[in-house]
C-alpha cells in the first residue's frame, strides 16, 4: 500500500475502534445525559472514520469500500492505538464479567482527543487536500469530545473520595499506553515527510500542557510510564481487539452482499 493509504487506515481504526467502544455505553450511561453525550461522541468518530475509509479507498481503487476496510479486516490489519481498544474497566481479561467504569472511558476519551485536538489542526495543512478537509471537520468535533472529558474529568478528580479514587486509577491504568503515541511507526514517518501526515512527536508539548494543566486543576497525579511501549499501530494488539471486531463485524460477516 502508499504512504497516503497506510496513514488514512491509522487514523480510520482509531476512530472507529474508539467510537465502538463509546457506543457501548448506549442505553448504559450513568446518567440520561451522558448517554446521549456518549452516543453522540460514538458517532462523531464513526463519522470521522467513515470519511477516511471512503478517502483510503478511492486511492487503493478496486472493488475497495469503506464497508469491506471497517468490516472485512481482521484485527492484525488494524492499526489502531492499543489504548484504544481496552474495555471500559480495569487491566482484565476481554473475556472477563466486570460492571463499566465510567471513570475509565473519561480518562481513555481525554487523553485522545487532547491529541486529536493538535493532531487534526495540524492535518488541516496535509498535502492531501481530501485529508486536510476531513481535518477541518474533525478538529470541531475533537475540541467538544476534549471539552466534554475534560469537565468529566475535573468533576471526578475533585470530587468525592470514591470518584477520586476511580478517576486516578484509571489514570494509572491508561497512561503508560499514551506512550504508543510517541513511538512514530513507518506509515507515520513516511506520511510526514511526504508533507501528507504529521511528526505526532511534534506535538507531545502541546499534548502534555493540556494534560498537566487537567490533572492540576482534578488534583490528579500523574504517573512515570515506564517499560513496554504497545504497538498497536503496528498491527500488535491486545486480546481485547478480536473480541471488539467480533461484535462489530459479525452482522456484516454473516450477511456479506446485504444492503441496508
Amino acid at each position: 500500500m502508499s504512504t497516503a493509504i497506510d496513514y488514512l487506515l491509522h487514523l480510520a481504526d482509531n476512530a472507529v475502534v474508539l467510537g465502538q467502544r463509546d457506543a457501548e455505553w448506549c442505553g448504559h450511561g450513568p446518567i440520561l445525559e451522558e448517554d446521549l453525550a456518549l452516543a453522540n461522541v460514538s458517532l462523531d468518530l464513526i463519522g470521522q472514520a467513515r470519511l477516511l475509509y471512503q478517502r483510503a479507498a478511492t486511492l487503493m481503487g478496486g472493488d475497495a469500500t469503506e464497508d469491506k476496510l471497517a468490516y472485512f479486516r481482521d484485527a492484525a490489519d488494524f492499526r489502531n492505538y492499543t489504548l484504544l481498544e481496552l474495555p471500559h474497566h480495569g487491566p482484565l481479561v476481554g473475556y472477563a464479567a466486570s460492571d463499566r467504569d465510567y471513570a475509565t472511558t473519561i480518562v481513555r476519551n481525554f487523553l485522545y482527543s487532547a491529541l486529536m485536538v493538535h493532531l487534526w489542526d495540524a492535518l488541516t495543512r496535509s498535502s492531501d487536500s481530501e485529508l486536510a478537509a476531513i481535518a477541518a471537520k474533525s478538529v470541531k468535533e475533537a475540541t467538544y469530545h476534549l471539552h466534554h472529558s475534560r469537565d468529566w474529568l475535573v468533576r471526578f478528580g475533585d470530587g468525592t473520595d470514591e470518584s477520586h479514587a476511580r478517576a486516578q486509577a484509571a489514570v494509572d491504568h491508561l497512561m503508560p499506553y499514551t506512550e504508543e503515541f510517541w513511538a512514530s511507526s513507518p506509515a507515520e514517518t513516511a506520511a510526514a515527510e511526504a508533507g501528507v501526515g504529521v511528526d505526532v512527536r511534534t506535538l507531545r508539548a502541546g499534548w502534555d500542557a493540556l494534560v498537566n494543566d487537567a490533572f492540576a486543576e482534578a488534583t490528579l497525579t500523574r504517573p512515570a510510564c515506564r517499560g513496554y511501549v504497545t504497538q498497536g499501530k503496528l498491527g500488535l494488539h491486545s486480546e481485547h481487539l478480536s473480541f471488539l471486531l467480533g461484535e462489530m463485524q459479525s452482522l456484516a460477516r454473516a450477511h456479506p452482499n446485504g444492503c441496508w
